[in-house]
């Protein structure tokens, strides 16, 4: 049954409570026990699941993996200590989150590339989308700065100089077509594909409603000198937790790295 089938409010409640039940505690838990790694189902929860079907035991490391549907509560319960670690976010996500949360997050290593897509049931070109045409955005700040960091790049609009990865739709300087911007929810974009001409969507909720980025996506992101690589991340301070040091080893081994090419077919990048 898909997510979004169920009240959100109700989703946050039950995780939280199934992540305190079964998390190992304040201080990050005990180095010989599980390693508790919170994540998206697709791709982190499954690349996880991987590692810990063909990979783990092998190495000794005893994987425990809980999975979210949001992009909030799996660093929340990092920084309290009922998960040992974290896979779904890029470093600048991380990075914002730190300073408007107060968490002290780190991240351990880059995992794999999931690139943004721009998604539409009108038109197969994103230059060809009408004056006025209505484009939804991720409404968390970096995704939405992302987003329209991928707009600028075909030359769709113009954004601010040194408007970065903290962009919105305030820093447009340049709309020639007169876009609307729509801010939601990330994982109701693929959603609102009926309501809207245009949708710029993070690769999780993509790939969870069936769309493939590398067939599906009328614009995508390119790897070349991409900042926004996918992280394994820990509360600072456990970094050197040897399960952390032996997950990281697994993740980017030769093995996970056939596993994402021949899993996802070019729509998510080993790094």
């Amino acid at each position: 049954m898909r997510a979004h089938t169920i009240p959100a409010a109700v989703i946050a409640g039950a995780l939280a409570l199934g992540v305190t039940a079964c998390g190992n505690g304040k201080d990050g838990g005990d180095a010989n026990g599980p390693l508790v790694v919170g994540a998206t189902p697709t791709p982190a929860g499954e690349v996880l699941a991987y590692v810990k079907k063909h990979l783990a035991k092998k190495a000794g490391l005893d994987l425990e993996i809980k999975e979210f549907t949001d992009y909030v509560l799996p660093d929340t319960a990092l920084q309290d200590g009922t998960l040992d670690a974290n896979l779904y976010q890029h470093k600048p996500y991380l990075e914002d989150f730190n300073k408007s949360k107060g968490t002290t997050l780190s991240a351990v290593t880059d995992v794999y590339l999931p690139p943004m897509g721009v998604y539409s049931k009108k038109v197969d070109d994103v230059t060809k989308l009408a004056e006025g045409a209505t484009v939804a955005l991720p409404n968390d700040t970096t995704n939405e700065g992302r987003a329209l960091e991928l707009l600028a790049s075909e030359g769709v609009i113009e954004l601010k100089k040194g408007a970065g990865a903290n962009a919105g739709p305030q820093d447009v300087a340049k709309n020639p077509k007169g876009l609307i911007f729509k801010e939601l929810e990330p994982a109701q974009l693929p959603r609102s594909l009926s309501d809207v001409d245009a949708a710029v969507v993070n690769n999780n909720y993509a790939l969870d409603a069936d769309l493939s980025p590398r067939k599906d996506a009328i614009l995508l992101e390119s790897v070349k000198d991409n900042p926004y690589n996918n992280v394994l991340a820990v509360k600072k301070g456990h970094e050197d937790d040897p399960r952390v040091k032996k997950l990281a080893e697994l993740l980017t081994s030769p093995e996970v790295k056939k596993f994402i090419e021949d899993t996802y077919q070019g729509s998510v990048l080993p790094t």
